[in-house]
């Protein structure tokens, strides 16, 4: 059986203004292409699939598209949960009615997970679909009052999945969490933290023992956790500029026998990159840098021209019309400073307030220069005021 992990769609997402609804078709027509090239048999969604829990129309239009074409023309079987992002009632509208057209989806959490059986050459694989829900509501789902972080919830969840498991059989999870190993997975900016009142939201991979493959979605970029078997696919595209330097990913298993796997991963090329780049106005508006790169890419522009520029944001957007962020390096605070109280403040000289400033400001010490022509707009100020400094 050839499986296809993907997750973290976001369809709908809108990024520093800009709805990403056109990207997300892009690539999720490569996505169709490369289900048929592999001969997939069962595409995984674990969660997240819209950005929001009131989606445009475009979005479900979107989703609408791809699911159909994947179930009605190529015959694939489509498993999805919801995450955290996703309304779990809006998920489960029509859920009986789609699985009898090869489209599973789960988005509330139900006390018992019922796995979805499908069968090859080798016999059977369950497949258990494990949405997203906050500890509050598996407390209530499973009546257990000692459930009060991710840890207690997903343990419940899969020990109630352990005691009709046939571990003889091959058993595959979907799930959506923040599952850490040995070390803590890497993050982005644009993941929203998951709620988690009085312990932390962390849950680690030992409560998916026994499971011969885990697709985990949450996490932007792709990665295992721990072990080859349990990963995450990463989101379809960039979603923020901190997921600059990602390779964007999918998942293929080849599953065979119980025990037998083989794991791979296929990039989806986007529409748009999502880039960062860095130096003066002119060298990022000069041809030659402009030829060098793909100038339609959603683009992150730092410049570290020192003086004053005249409308740097127009001139760049002529030459990256992307261009979503545009910012100046001496006014990036390196380290935080030390933050005074009002009376502080005001006990403080004019010139240690100046120096102060400007240090944060610029990065290095004002000159004699500068110190000079500061003194006199004091002296002038007191002079005109008639007071003491």
């Amino acid at each position: 059986m050839r499986l296809l992990h993907t997750g973290d769609w976001h369809i709908g997402k809108l990024v520093f203004n800009r709805y990403m609804t056109e990207d997300q078709q892009f690539l999720l027509k490569q996505l169709e292409a490369l289900i048929k090239e592999e001969a997939i048999d069962v595409v995984m969604i674990a969660g997240d699939l819209y950005d929001r829990q009131i989606p445009p129309a475009e979005a479900v239009s979107l989703l609408n598209d791809i699911i159909t074409e994947l179930t009605l023309t190529l015959g694939v079987k489509v498993i999805a949960i919801a995450g955290n992002h996703d309304s779990p009632e809006r998920l489960d509208f029509g859920q009986n009615l789609l699985k009898n057209h090869g489209f599973y989806i789960e988005g509330k959490l139900m006390s018992a997970c019922e796995p979805i059986e499908l069968y090859d050459e080798y016999g059977p694989v369950r497949f258990y679909p494990i949405p997203y829900a906050d500890p509050a509501v598996v407390r209530a789902v499973f009546k257990n009052d000692s459930i009060k972080t991710h840890e207690n919830a997903m343990q419940a969840v899969t020990d109630g999945i352990r005691m009709s498991m046939d571990k003889t059989i091959r058993n595959i999870c979907i799930s959506h969490a923040f599952v850490v190993g040995d070390t803590m997975p890497e993050t982005s900016e644009s993941e929203r933290e998951l709620s988690s009142i009085g312990g932390v939201a962390h849950v680690p991979i030992g409560v998916y023992n026994d499971f011969d493959y885990v697709a985990l979605g949450h996490l932007h970029r792709p990665q295992r956790i721990g072990v080859d078997h349990i990963r995450y696919a990463g989101s379809l595209m960039k979603y923020s500029f901190s997921e600059a330097d990602h390779k964007k990913s999918v998942t293929l298993i080849a599953l065979g026998e119980k025990g037998e796997l083989e794991i791979e991963t296929k990039s989806l090329k986007p529409l748009h990159d999502m880039r960062c780049i860095e130096g003066t106005l002119e060298a990022l508006c000069h041809p030659d840098a402009a030829t060098s790169v793909n100038t339609d890419d959603y683009i992150h522009a730092t410049l570290t021209d020192q003086g004053a520029l005249f409308e740097p944001l127009q001139k760049m957007r002529a030459i990256y019309p992307n261009i979503m962020q545009l910012q100046r390096s001496h006014l990036v605070l390196k380290n935080d400073h030390e933050k005074l109280t009002t009376q502080q403040l005001k006990q403080k000289k004019p010139q240690a307030l100046f120096e102060s400033f400007y240090r944060e400001v610029v990065g290095t010490e004002p000159d004699e220069s500068l110190m000079a022509h500061f003194h006199a707009a004091v002296d002038k100020t007191i002079a005109h005021e008639g007071g003491e400094s």
